[in-house]
This record gives C-alpha cells, structure tokens and sequence, in this order.
C-alpha cells in the first residue's frame, strides 16, 4: 500500500511480521506525511530502519513500555548522505518552522528518532555526538 508519492506501509511494518492494527495505520499514514515533507525539501531518500513495533518486537529491541512505535506514531530514520546529527539539525529546524508536526526526537548513532506525538520530548543516545541537546 502506498502511503505518500515516496513511502509504503510494508516500510513501517513491525520486522516480527505482526498485523498493523487499523489505527496504528491512521497513525502511520499522519507520520510518512510529515517524513514525506522531509524528504522533498532534502530531496533524498529517507530510510525507515524502524516504524511500527508490536509489544514482542518492542520487547526484543529494547524499547521503553510507552515506545511511540507502539502506536505506530515513530520512526527511526536514516539518511545516505546526513549524519544523524546533521538530521536532528535538519528535523528540529522543521519542526520549530511548523514544516512538521511537534513531537519527540531523539539523536542516536546512525540514524534519529522522530515521532508524532504532539508535544515537545528530546534526547541524545549518541556516543558521537554527547554534547547534543544539553
């Protein structure tokens, strides 16, 4: 199924293979609208290591229990020709100049987090870039 002109849903899918519920979806289709933003002020594809989770997937990852890939709300982006901290510039830029929605965003090593969820929430994983978001 496609999503927007560039993303699919099988790109989102729980890499467990278990169903996206209907209103993961909803969720799913609101996020590559604002991922698909990114992508054409860029101009390059966006790689989608992570989208929706099921609990067992969330569970072997490692994933906090109120993970936003729960609800199909994130995404763990990447990007061939960004760093991750080069992308958390670009995502808070866009955010701040409402090109996209407010939500979580998170810097790790190689890729950023980037969710939906409405209200402000940041950090910083990375071991490259600890000085980031201090």
């Amino acid at each position: 199924m496609q999503l927007t002109k560039n993303f699919y849903k099988i790109e989102f899918e729980s890499r467990d293979g278990a169903k996206m519920p209907d209103h993961v979806l909803q969720n799913i289709k609101e996020l590559a609208d604002n991922l698909q933003k990114v992508r054409d002020i860029l101009a390059e594809a966006i790689n989608i290591n992570s989208g929706y989770r099921s609990e067992a997937h969330n569970k072997i990852v490692g994933g906090v229990k109120n993970s936003q890939h729960l609800l199909g709300k994130a995404a763990d982006v990447s990007m061939k020709n960004y760093t991750s901290k080069e992308l958390a510039v670009i995502f808070e830029d866009l955010i701040l100049n409402g090109v996209i929605k407010e939500g979580g965003l998170g810097l790790y090593n190689g890729f950023v987090h980037y969710d939906i969820r409405g209200t402000r929430a940041r950090w910083n994983l990375s071991t490259k870039y600890k000085d980031f978001y201090k």
